[in-house]
C-alpha cells in the first residue's frame, strides 16, 4: 500500500516539476526575447544617433567650405579691384613729376613778365596743359591733397620745417612745398609741408582790481 501511495504521489510531483520547469523556460524565453528586442532597439537608436551625428558633421563641413569659398571670392574681387585701382601707381608718380615741373615753371614767371602778350600766350598754354593733366589724373582717381590750413596729419603730410607763428594753432600746415596726392583714397605721395610752431597766444586772465 505504501508502494501505491508512493507511486501515486510521484506522477503528481513529476507533473508539477514539469510544469514549473516549463513555466521557467517560457519566462526565460520571454525575458530573453524582451532583452533582444530592447537590444535591437538600442542598436537602431545607436545607428540613428550615429547617422544624425555624421549628417550634422557633414553639414558643418559644408557650411565651413561654403564660408571659405565666399571668403576666397571676396578676396579675389578685392585683389581684382586693387589691381585695377593701383596698377598705375608707379606711372602716376612719374606723371606727377611732370606736373610738378609745369607748376614750377608757372610759379617762376615774375608778375611783370606776365604782362607781356607773348609770355601770356605761353603761360596760357602751359596752364591749360597742367589743368588737362590734373583732370586726366582725376579720371584715374588720383586726387590732390588739400593741405594748407589743415591740421598736420602724418598719414598724408610730411613736415619739412617749422614756422614760428603764435597766431595759429601749433601743428597747422602753413606752407605746401610740394603737393601730395592720393589714389583711390590711398596715399600716393605725401604733401611736403611747413608746419606752425608756438601755438596761439593765450589771453592773460584779467585781475579784479576792486578786490
Amino acid at each position: 500500500m505504501s508502494d501505491k501511495n508512493q507511486n501515486s504521489e510521484n506522477p503528481e510531483q513529476e507533473n508539477l516539476e514539469t510544469v514549473d520547469q516549463g513555466d521557467i523556460d517560457s519566462g526565460a524565453m520571454d525575458a530573453l526575447s524582451d532583452a533582444e528586442e530592447a537590444l535591437a532597439e538600442e542598436e537602431v537608436l545607436s545607428v540613428e544617433e550615429q547617422q544624425a551625428a555624421e549628417i550634422a558633421e557633414l553639414k558643418d563641413k559644408l557650411l565651413r567650405n561654403m564660408a571659405e569659398m565666399e571668403n576666397i571670392r571676396r578676396r579675389a574681387e578685392k585683389d581684382k579691384e586693387d589691381a585695377h585701382n593701383y596698377a598705375v601707381t608707379k606711372f602716376a608718380r612719374d606723371v606727377l613729376s611732370v606736373s610738378d615741373n609745369l607748376r614750377r615753371a608757372l610759379d617762376a614767371v615774375p608778375a611783370e613778365a606776365r604782362e607781356d602778350e607773348n609770355v601770356k600766350n605761353i603761360l596760357t598754354g602751359v596752364e591749360m596743359t597742367d589743368s588737362e593733366l590734373l583732370n586726366t589724373l582725376a579720371k584715374h582717381k588720383i586726387e590732390k591733397i588739400e593741405a594748407e590750413g589743415k591740421k598736420f596729419d602724418p598719414n598724408f603730410h610730411q613736415a619739412m620745417f617749422e614756422i614760428e607763428n603764435p597766431d595759429v594753432e601749433s601743428g597747422t600746415v602753413l606752407q605746401v612745398v610740394q603737393a601730395g596726392y592720393v589714389i583711390s583714397g590711398r596715399l600716393l605721395r605725401p604733401a611736403l609741408v611747413g608746419v606752425s610752431k608756438g601755438g596761439q597766444k593765450k589771453e592773460q586772465p584779467s585781475v579784479d582790481q576792486t578786490a
